[in-house]
């Protein structure tokens, strides 16, 4: 390839001065963070997911207040700042902070507090959290004649990996809370606050009396600050899609289709944009390749736990309806998990009606699908990796030549392979495995799906075909095939374009795989 054309993409880099200085491509936020510090409110707070430039973020911002011009050069904020004043930034980054101790999280925050006051020429003074932190603020303004800036990134970081540890939660959240109380106070020497973090806890437990934070997450002025949208991808990366059509052998639009269908679709609002993933977008473009790159960096822990506390089955995962207030809402009070899904990017806003405070959430994208999938699999069926990808591969060839008896004896045999697991023994059980082997091959699967008689349990869409599946416990192939004769069920779906398979699947309790299946196609 043309040496001309080879950028260099910031792969897991966060820091914006970095970004400038060796040439990395940078899309442009710089008219966002212009509009965001020159804004009514002094403390603000956003939340977006993990790996969404939130950190890239707050790196800009101290560039900025640190009056480093020269980094600015050429981008949107060069042209609207005429001042550049100078502030002493305190920056706390707790993205990497891991302690289920609360003495080891207390000794880290103690480090990151004096390691600032020694950036900012000041010693550290208190022998607690609270006055260390104080004094640090109140010291600086007065060695520097300035008021400070406070940006603290993911916040929430040390609560996230206890929230399903009730005997961890409550000390981690207290010290938390004591960390940041003396915020409240050093307002009058404070020039401007930013906090960022994945989830929402709420102010009476983590900012006991800071209630003038303003919340930005679904403000539609700000519904781009992080992640790519899919005009900037379109214009400031427009040389990145070629450059990728070309390594990949796509044409341009067919590349720009498979991007959107990979890492598109995230809202933080609506009507919004449509936003791009913007690590899976960027490591897309460095490897030369479309792939699942979100999940490759970690599934939390804390997700799979709570997933398994409310008993929530992959198929329940998306679509749901939702008011902002239930999705947008402090998780420690949470009843369901529908405000950490969507605070954490498994689920996002798809439709809405802002008037009255209802909206559609449902998963972004196939990257976001087939990475769940692949998380919540081994909970269902625990083999190795490596079956249970040999396992799809040959059943996807399988469905690709339409041969449905071919993909259910591969199931079958590999299903017998499985050692016992508690849980099993009953028809939902199966039905998720079916719902998650279809969903991991990329085809659109849904379950109870209603008609006009009843419900279907299985719904299943190939490029070729339309598959309507009857799943039965402990009974016969042809009790689950008469179902689906007797409510009619293929007349819901007369109209849908696609030949129509019906599919009877009895499985066994005691052998715990397919006991036999019978298959009639049009």
């Amino acid at each position: 390839m043309d040496p001309i054309r080879r950028r260099r993409y910031p792969i897991g880099l966060q820091d914006f001065p970095i970004l400038r200085q060796e040439g990395y491509v940078y899309v442009d936020k710089t008219e966002l963070v212009y509009r965001l510090v020159h804004g009514d409110a002094r403390f603000v707070f956003l939340s977006r997911p993990r790996r969404f430039g939130k950190s890239l973020l707050v790196s800009t911002l101290r560039a900025y207040f640190e009056g480093r011009r020269e980094l600015f050069t050429g981008l949107a904020i060069d042209r609207l700042e005429t001042e550049w004043e100078t502030y002493p930034v305190v920056h706390i980054d707790l993205s990497q902070v891991h302690y289920d101790d609360v003495n080891r999280l207390q000794c880290f925050l103690f480090h990151l507090l004096d390691a600032n006051a020694e950036r900012l020429g000041v010693q550290p003074q208190g022998d607690t959290l609270e006055i260390r932190f104080a004094s640090l603020i109140s010291n600086v303004r007065k060695a520097t004649g300035q008021q400070v800036v406070m940006l603290i990134d993911e916040y929430d970081s040390p609560l996230l990996d206890v929230m399903h540890r009730e005997d961890k939660f409550g000390e981690i959240r207290q010290l938390m809370r004591s960390f940041y109380s003396p915020l409240k106070a050093a307002t009058p020497h404070l020039r401007f606050v930013f906090l960022t973090g994945i989830t929402k806890f709420s102010q009476l437990s983590i900012f006991s009396e800071l209630n003038n934070i303003h919340n930005i997450s679904m403000q539609p002025p700000y519904a781009t600050i992080c992640g790519i949208s899919k005009e900037e991808l379109l214009t400031q990366m427009s040389e990145d899609i070629d450059i990728l059509a070309e390594k990949t052998g796509r044409t341009r639009k067919d590349t720009i289709t498979k991007l959107v269908e990979y890492y598109d679709g995230y809202h933080f609002c609506w009507p919004s944009p449509d936003v791009f993933n913007p690590y899976s977008l960027v490591t897309a473009m460095s490897k030369g390749k479309i792939g699942a790159y979100w999940f490759v960096s970690g599934t939390p822990t804390f997700l799979i736990e709570t997933l398994r506390r409310f008993d929530v089955v992959p198929s329940e995962i998306g679509p749901r309806e939702a008011r902002a207030s239930s999705f947008d809402a402090p998780t420690e009070r949470m009843n369901d998990v529908t405000p950490l899904f969507y605070q954490s990017g498994y689920l996002t806003i798809k439709d809405g009606e802002p008037e009255t405070d209802s909206y559609l959430l449902d998963i972004p994208n196939n990257e976001i699908r087939t990475g769940l999938m692949d998380s919540l699999l081994p909970y269902y069926v625990p083999l190795p990796d490596v079956k249970r990808d040999t396992l799809l591969i040959h059943m996807d060839r399988a469905l690709r030549r339409r041969d449905m008896d071919g993909a259910l004896r591969l199931m079958q045999t590999f299903l017998s392979t499985i050692p016992y697991t508690d849980h099993t023994a009953y028809e939902g059980h199966y039905q998720q495995v079916l719902y998650i082997l279809f969903s991991l091959m990329g085809y659109y699967v849904d379950v109870e799906v209603h008609t006009a008689t009843g419900r279907v349990d299985i719904v299943m869409r190939t490029r070729s075909d339309l598959y309507l599946i009857e799943v039965k416990l402990n009974d016969s192939a042809e009790a689950a095939m008469q179902q689906i004769d007797l409510k009619d069920y293929a007349a819901r779906f007369a109209t849908c374009g696609l030949p129509r398979t019906k599919v009877g699947i009895a499985f066994s309790a005691t052998t715990r795989t397919l006991s036999g299946w019978t298959i009639e196609g049009e």
